[in-house]
């Protein structure tokens, strides 16, 4: 069954057995975890990282960003999940997912790259915040301080 939205499981650890419909969260681990949005029931996990996958979360509800492509499916789905909700997405061709694996392969690259020279930015984000005289907390960060109150 097709999924229109996920439910948030913030854990510690991602379950062997996954709920349908059901966005497992592990900050500890910097992993969400969940089952196709299609409902073929293949296992979708997105890594939490400046160069993967990033988690936003409100105090209500999640979101991820880029979308999800789950090219080595069968199904090959596509979809993106903002505030707990699926907005599904065209299927890319065979050339759009080479282009795009290309340009994570590039990221990864310039991303260790420059931890290499000693630059530990953590991107866009914080050079704004530097920019803007404000103190600059990473998502993890500010869920971790959720959880302490």
């Amino acid at each position: 069954m097709r999924h229109t939205t996920f439910n948030h499981e913030f854990v510690e650890f991602i379950p062997s057995e996954l709920e349908e419909g059901v966005l497992y969260v592990s900050v500890q681990y910097a992993t969400a975890v969940h089952k196709c949005a299609c409902g073929c029931g293949n296992k979708a996990a997105t890594p939490i990282s400046p160069v993967d996958w990033q988690l936003l979360f409100d105090g209500d509800s999640v979101s991820l960003t880029p979308s999800i492509g789950n090219w080595g499916f069968p199904c090959r789905s596509h979809y993106w999940i903002k505030a707990n909700k699926v907005l599904w997405a065209e299927t890319w061709s065979p050339e759009q997912i080479s282009a795009g694996r290309l340009r994570e392969t590039r990221d990864y690259e310039r991303y260790f790259a420059s931890r290499r020279k000693g630059s530990y930015s953590t991107g866009q984000a914080e050079a704004k915040a530097q920019v803007e005289g404000k103190p600059f907390k990473s998502i993890l960060t500010r869920i971790l301080k959720l959880f302490d109150r």
